[in-house]
């Protein structure tokens, strides 16, 4: 179970850094991703079918999906569209695109030679497949890694975090929006690619709910394995899908139907989400119960009745000794 978790949150992977790419360092929620994972898929087993190899196919697939980027940055930045609606613009359309490259709902693979295939035969497909998906992955995280070092990458991490100073430095904010949702989609129609050829078939209905994985993955990536290193959060994002799809697999290991998935895929995300919030809150009580027993308050706002009592203490004290001197000085006149 857990190698068969590993395999495939590797060919999930880069679907969550596609994500990711938009949802943390673009401050952006992008819905294209519904409509350009199909697309990857459709590419990839079309352009099979029609002689390519694989490694041709999944090309395409890749650039099919930055092509779907490329279209919905146009809605965003020159249409000046709202973000979400322009994703949503974009994934209506692919549903036809996707019917028109597949030329109907679904296309198996027949005795076309995957990815896996080029590895040695002895080995099983498990491993195949987490070759496949490690390869793969640690180059999309590498070519990352080195492009946010780069000018181009710092302008894209720059225009996530303020378009606003970014534009007046200089920068070209549209371009790296456009150029941040080419990358994400890319990558998108990539994990599409190697989930269609991992299944044997195209499917026009297996991107609903990949926005819901991704950021899930995304989620449970920061939650247990955080930085501030761009490397160090791109691998989170790796051990986010790995662990999403292991919570998956486990779900149904104990029985759950598999039209269940998607159900519990929201569910996944609803607890990643209020995890943290949750965290905050205690550690934020916690805090206040410290600093407040260590000024000797409660948490009523009352001081407790040691300190008011020797605070009282100290004032009869001090009124007794006054009250004897000054009895002192009567019988000294």
């Amino acid at each position: 179970m857990l190698i068969t978790s590993i395999g495939q949150g590797l060919l999930w992977a880069p679907l969550v850094i596609g994500v990711f790419l938009t949802f943390r360092i673009l401050n952006i929620p992008d819905l294209t991703t519904e409509g350009s994972f199909p697309l990857g898929a459709a590419l990839t087993i079309s352009a099979m079918l029609n002689g390519q190899s694989a490694i041709v196919a999944s090309l395409l697939g890749f650039l099919g999906g930055c092509a779907a980027g490329w279209v919905t940055g146009i809605l965003d930045t020159k249409l000046k569209m709202p973000s979400l609606l322009a994703g949503i613009l974009t994934m209506t359309g692919l549903y036809s695109v996707n019917m028109h490259v597949m030329g109907k709902a679904n296309i198996p693979l027949l005795d076309q030679k995957v990815l896996t295939n080029y590895l040695p035969a002895g080995w099983s497909l498990d491993v195949q497949t987490i070759v496949i998906g490690a390869g793969i992955t640690a180059a999309v995280v590498l070519a990352l890694v080195w492009l946010f070092q780069t000018r181009l990458g710092l302008s894209l991490m720059a225009t996530g975090n303020n378009a606003a100073m970014s534009a007046a430095n200089g920068i070209y904010t549209d371009r790296m929006v456009i150029i941040g949702y080419m990358l994400s989609n890319g990558l998108i129609a990539l994990s599409g690619a190697l989930i269609a050829q991992s299944n044997g078939y195209a499917d026009i209905g297996m991107g609903i709910g990949t926005i819901v994985i991704g950021l899930a993955s995304v989620l449970v990536g920061e939650i247990f394995l955080h930085g501030r290193t761009m490397w160090v959060r791109l691998s989170g994002m790796v051990v986010g899908a790995v662990i999403y799809r292991y919570l998956l697999t486990l779900a149904m290991g104990l029985g759950f139907p598999v039209n269940d998935l998607k159900i519990l895929s929201a569910a996944i995300l609803v607890v990643v989400i209020c995890l943290p919030l949750l965290q905050n809150k205690y550690r934020t009580k916690r805090q206040l119960s410290r600093y407040l027993k260590q000024i000797g308050v409660d948490q009523n706002g009352n001081y407790r009745r040691s300190k008011r009592t020797t605070t009282t203490e100290g004032l009869l004290s001090g009124d007794q000794q006054r009250t004897s001197r000054a009895q002192k000085r009567e019988l000294n006149d």
